[in-house]
């Protein structure tokens, strides 16, 4: 019967515009910071992640090229002195060159047996020391195969590579997409000549990397392939692995600049682009918190009308006995509701655009997406929670002051 009474006072003073205009508002506002967030938790693991196939703490050195350099007919490759002088430099602590193939190659990949790519590539190879895998797999050996003995050799393929087959030829030929899991899938050949000879060699490819734009394959292996398809062939490395200090320190910088070397640093060029997108999510989810607020506050001047123009029969309702829990309660059920709805309806909204947002990162990364919704679903909850909370403490408070006669039309 008490809830009745104040239901029936609710009821004939409730204004559905306004409260879709809260509904709406509060959407859009609670939409833009789930998604934020969702977004920011797919997406910065993926950018952060470390390369599971090279090491992280070297960056690669070249000479950079421009029309003073063209000019003046400067060699764009390395000389030993050259080395041995970064070797000296007190911040460098170890160099490592890149070796390349001194014979063609023609490089064949087939992807459940439809040939995606053939063409003449380059492959090269650094030091084993730069190559976080166990020396069991990242060495070529020779097994017997039923017709011949071939030679297997283990292949680290850019992992633009698998973003260029996913987004280009699988899409327009309606073939699976592949994923860094799925390396099973891949058949990769290579056929080298040089020296007068040729020799097939099974590639296996192991895995992705995207700090490498090139072929890799062991050490060991280039050497042997050169001394046997280019032995009179030995060309000056144009690239090298350096392993240094920081790079934001004056001196080091200033030797780079000074002897016209270019240095790539792709763990350096992925923290701003962290910075970045950090920064531009912490905008997004400001001005959705913003809109929030607004709709709060909208929502509160539409609770506070309500019981206004109710004040005089809410006061008689305290006065004959009823408790300010009991008459606050229609009003609090009444937020509660509509702040369940708007968290249930933003929570579709970023399922539905997270589903279309992952498809094209999973091209990208060449991840098979194992995150979920849970953030966005935790971080609703406990928006929820806090403005729940805060609605029945203010409408609480309102109908208090009504009771000490504090309010009144």
């Amino acid at each position: 019967m008490e809830k009745n009474l104040v239901w029936k006072l609710l009821r004939q003073h409730i204004s559905i515009p306004q409260f879709a205009g809260f509904v709406f508002a509060n959407l859009i506002g609670m939409t833009i910071v789930l998604l934020g967030f969702q977004f920011y938790r797919d997406i910065i693991p993926l950018l952060t992640a470390e390369d599971g196939y090279l090491k992280s703490n070297f960056v690669v050195v070249s000479k950079k090229v421009g029309t003073a350099q063209t000019m003046n007919q400067r060699p764009l490759t390395f000389s030993p002195s050259e080395i041995d002088e970064l070797r000296n430099q007190g911040f460098i602590e170890r160099v490592g060159q890149f070796t390349a193939a001194e014979f063609k190659v023609n490089a064949s990949m087939s992807i459940e047996g439809k040939q995606v790519l053939n063409s003449e590539l380059p492959i090269e190879s650094v030091p084993d020391e730069f190559v976080d895998i166990s020396s069991d797999e990242w060495t070529f050996s020779t097994k017997d195969s039923a017709n011949a003995t071939e030679t297997v050799v283990p292949i680290i393929l850019p992992r633009s590579y698998l973003a260029m087959y996913n987004f280009g030829f699988a899409q327009n030929r309606s073939l699976p997409k592949v994923s860094e899991g799925l390396v099973g899938m891949i058949t990769f050949d290579l056929l080298l000549r040089g020296n007068g000879q040729q020799q097939q060699y099974k590639g296996r490819v192991i895995g992705f990397s995207g700090r490498l734009n090139a072929i890799l394959v062991p050490q060991s292996f280039m050497e042997m392939a050169n001394g046997r398809f280019a032995p009179d062939e030995a060309t000056a490395p144009t690239r090298l692995l350096v392993t240094t200090g920081n790079l934001a320190e004056d001196n080091i910088s200033a030797f780079f600049e000074d002897h016209g070397f270019d240095v790539e640093n792709e763990q350096l060029n992925t923290e701003k682009t962290t910075f970045f997108l950090r920064l531009m999510i912490t905008v997004v989810m400001a001005i959705g918190l913003v809109i929030s607020l607004l709709s709060f506050y909208i929502l509160m001047l539409s609770i506070y009308l309500l019981v206004q123009k109710n004040a005089d029969k809410l006061q008689n309702l305290l006065l004959i006995g009823y408790k300010p829990s009991q008459v606050a309660r229609p009003y609090q059920l009444l937020t509660i509701g509509l702040n369940v709805v708007v968290l249930l309806l933003a929570l579709v909204v970023v399922a539905l655009v997270r589903s279309h947002y992952m498809r094209i990162v999973e091209v990208l990364f060449a991840t098979t997406g194992h995150s979920s919704l849970l953030p966005a679903i935790l971080m609703g909850l406990l928006l929820l929670v806090v403005v729940t909370l805060l609605n029945m403490a203010v409408i609480r408070r309102k109908i208090i002051r009504i009771w000490h006669g504090k309010e009144r039309i």
